[in-house]
């Protein structure tokens, strides 16, 4: 099993989402963040508009989905054919279990 984080300057999570249930994959947990990287924060105004600044940290939005390792390439295809920027981080996942059921590794997802 896989862990797939999607970080994301820009909110597409919807195209990805969209994109992932034609790949029949079923559960996404998705969250609003803040970084830095090589994108630069937007500028804001402040005081009434007379003065502007840019922020440290610029809003960041993440993606997370745990796969069967099977499935991986397909996933990833998919990600970068609906998103313009980010980063893909794939991590391997050991064991799984489900809380309510016996169920346990890929079972669970």
């Amino acid at each position: 099993m896989l862990k797939i984080e999607v970080v994301l300057p820009e909110n597409e999570i919807k195209s990805i989402s969209d994109a992932l249930k034609k790949l029949s994959v079923g559960g996404i947990t998705a969250y609003k963040g803040w970084g830095r990287g090589k994108t630069i924060a937007k500028e804001i105004h402040a005081s009434k508009g007379t003065e502007v600044f840019t922020p440290e940290f610029g809003e960041r939005f993440i993606l997370e989905v745990i796969v069967p390792d099977e499935k991986k390439n397909d996933i990833i295809s998919a990600i970068r054919e609906s998103s313009k920027f980010g980063k893909i981080f794939v991590t391997s996942i050991s064991e799984a279990y489900d809380i309510q059921t016996p169920k346990k590794d890929e079972q669970v997802i």
